[in-house]
């Protein structure tokens, strides 16, 4: 399968899975391992919020590519369905935008990027 054979709300969908995996791995490798711990610790990097913001940062600096944004946007762009009660429509189709970008750099198998996305928003958090 590839990325444009999927809609942005699909890509979405798989990065969601991707950022979270992502997420999950570092805190393991971290040295968490208290169950509620590692609840709130993942909870600060897979939000609406906090992907938001992520990728504000990221886009304010450039970093991704023309084809990263351009998938951004059909993720952004998706029909959202129902939105959670706790973000506003604006930052929770950031976030989907954002997770489109993970769910189309995985079916490319470009781990390598996905990781490169992952160690910039750890220094952005000052890790």
């Amino acid at each position: 399968m590839k990325p444009n054979d999927c809609s942005g709300r699909t890509l979405a969908f798989l990065g969601d899975a991707v950022w979270s995996l992502a997420v999950r791995n570092y805190l393991v490798e971290e040295g968490k391992n208290k169950g509620t711990q590692l609840q709130k610790l993942s909870i600060s990097y897979v939000n609406a919020k906090a992907q938001a913001a992520f990728y504000e940062a990221l886009h304010e600096e450039g970093f991704f590519t023309a084809e990263e944004e351009e998938t951004y946007h059909r993720g952004r762009n998706g029909n959202a369905g129902t939105v959670p009660h706790n973000t506003d429509v604006g930052t929770y189709r950031m976030s989907t935008g954002f997770e489109a970008i993970l769910g189309a750099l995985y079916l490319e198998k470009k781990e390598e990027r996905i990781r490169e996305i992952w160690t910039k928003v750890r220094s952005l958090q000052g890790e």
